[in-house]
């Protein structure tokens, strides 16, 4: 990505957290970035397509962040932990670019949003297929393996809403009480 290109998308993640979309022009974004307007559609064909480049680069990295977190053990239990770490650091640790993600999906065209839910379905079906198997093994009790994982993922975004970098526990500390709360739930559930 070119430093021009990089440029205009942090300062409209900026912009689009502080403001929202619908809210922040193609001005605010160029005088962010100390531009003429025009020069932006060099980079972006369009506002909405600069959107859907942070939404699918931020679903991009999400998901790559959670196999990595997935990689090396065979152990359900221990998937879902790191699953679920995984997901909270990175909603914690790119709090801006996820609260965007989970609040403007409605700035996309049709086209976009189809590729984004379709990216988000892949990404919660890692979670479910993990429900599923805890749940064949005895590890997990028996339970609706697609509402737990919505609630499993609504639960761990949220931290993206009320996260303060500064303050009194730190993003590990954070992931670890979710991880604790959720493998516990997922075990008393029925």
């Amino acid at each position: 990505m070119s430093h021009m290109k990089a440029t205009i998308r942090s300062v409209s993640v900026e912009l689009f957290f502080k403001k929202g979309y619908f809210a922040t022009s193609i001005s605010d974004i160029a005088n962010g970035c100390g531009i003429q307007k025009a020069s932006i559609y060099h980079h972006y064909a369009s506002k909405e397509d600069l959107l859907f480049s942070i939404l699918k680069g931020t679903m991009d990295d999400l998901t790559d962040c959670l196999k990595t977190s997935l990689a090396g053990s065979d152990d359900v239990e221990q998937q879902m932990r790191a699953a679920v770490r995984s997901h909270v650091r990175f909603h914690l640790e790119r709090q801006k670019e996820t609260f965007i993600a989970n609040s403007e999906l409605r700035g996309l065209t049709s086209e976009h949003h189809k590729i984004i839910v379709q990216k988000r379905s892949e990404y919660e079906r890692v979670f479910q297929n993990l429900i599923q198997e805890g749940g064949e093994k005895g590890v997990f009790a028996e339970g609706d393996v697609k509402i737990l994982s919505y609630a499993i993922l609504t639960l761990c975004t949220a931290g993206a809403t009320w996260f303060k970098p500064d303050g009194r526990l730190s993003i590990d500390e954070i992931a670890a009480i979710y991880d604790g709360f959720i493998i516990s739930g997922l075990k008393q559930s029925a």
